[in-house]
């Protein structure tokens, strides 16, 4: 296969258009029972032992995953990060990449061969942009690993680790280029997984646009945010210049889609998606992009999508 994934697209003759995408979702599958989840444990039971029984339960669990989205035909999802417990921190000395390595070349098998786009988002404390050199030093720790576990599978450059850009600090310009100047510090194989996104409170597309004209990192352009802190409210423009900082390496365009929980905290995700809503955008939308739906009910949206396009094709 090719570094480039080439993806079973859902093809639906859509009132005279065609509509070219994959959507994914992130974390866990939910289904009527107790569902497909990663396990975890606290720092003061996390031994070398409990890691190691953890270590190997969850690489099973996304074993099941993969299994999961062959058999629906989801073609894009999102690894949690709690996958090897404690991985950035010391009380984890194991060497997960090593001792687990022909289960992960298995796992990384299965996703290629099958057109699986895996990903994953480090939290919020993961930043570049921080004031603090310590903080600086312990988020290129935690970026280092996701990026191993994507190298350990054996995932092309096209998956990716997501990554916003953090606070201001007071000082939105000068913290921008803060995080230019780190980013440019960053080992290879990070840069070349690394996408930034832009955010619900400080940092808008076009912010991030300029982050990434001075980086080369392509940007994920998130719907969500995007309509809640914006310069431009072109959509349009915005997904087109976003769509033009993925060069072929980093694989088709890749969004965040998700829609506000009516009630509650501005930039709060739905319990599920409603596709009608979703079916307006997605007609603006290029007909080969990947759209990731953050939503609380992971693949029950996903599906519901599904049944969607095809209620509308009938």
């Amino acid at each position: 296969m090719s570094t480039i994934l080439t993806y079973v697209s859902i093809k639906t003759e859509l009132l005279g258009y065609i509509i070219y995408m994959n959507i994914g979702f992130v974390g866990i599958i939910l289904n009527d029972k107790k569902g497909i989840r990663m396990n975890s444990c606290i720092l003061r039971t996390a031994t070398e032992q409990n890691l190691r029984v953890i270590i190997e339960k969850n690489l099973q669990t996304l074993d099941k995953i993969l299994d999961y989205l062959i058999e629906n035909n989801i073609h894009l999802f999102r690894i949690t990060s709690g996958i090897i417990p404690f991985a950035s921190h010391p009380v984890n000395k194991i060497k997960w990449w090593e001792d687990y390595k022909d289960k992960f070349k298995e796992l990384g098998k299965k996703a290629r061969k099958n057109d699986i786009r895996l990903s994953m988002h480090p939290g919020q404390y993961t930043t570049l942009s921080s004031m603090s050199g310590d903080l600086t030093e312990r988020s290129v720790l935690e970026l280092q690993y996701h990026t191993t576990v994507l190298d350990a599978l054996g995932m092309p450059s096209c998956c990716k680790v997501i990554l916003h850009i953090g606070g201001t600090y007071g000082d939105k310009a000068s913290t921008m280029e803060r995080f230019i100047s780190n980013y440019k510090k960053l080992p290879k194989n990070i840069k070349n997984r690394l996408v930034i996104e832009n955010d619900d409170k400080c940092y808008t597309t076009e912010d991030v646009l300029y982050i990434s004209s001075k980086t080369g990192c392509p940007v994920i352009f998130d719907y969500l945010h995007f309509l809640i802190n914006h310069e431009s409210t072109d959509t349009a423009k915005m997904l087109e210049a976003s769509r033009k900082t993925w060069k072929k390496k980093d694989g088709v365009q890749k969004i965040h889609y998700s829609q506000q929980a009516e009630g509650k905290k501005l930039g709060s995700h739905s319990q599920t998606i409603n596709p009608e809503v979703f079916y307006e955008l997605a007609k603006i939308l290029p007909e080969d992009i990947d759209v990731m739906f953050e939503v609380k009910d992971k693949n029950i949206s996903v599906l519901n999508w599904f049944n969607f396009l095809k209620q509308k094709k009938g």
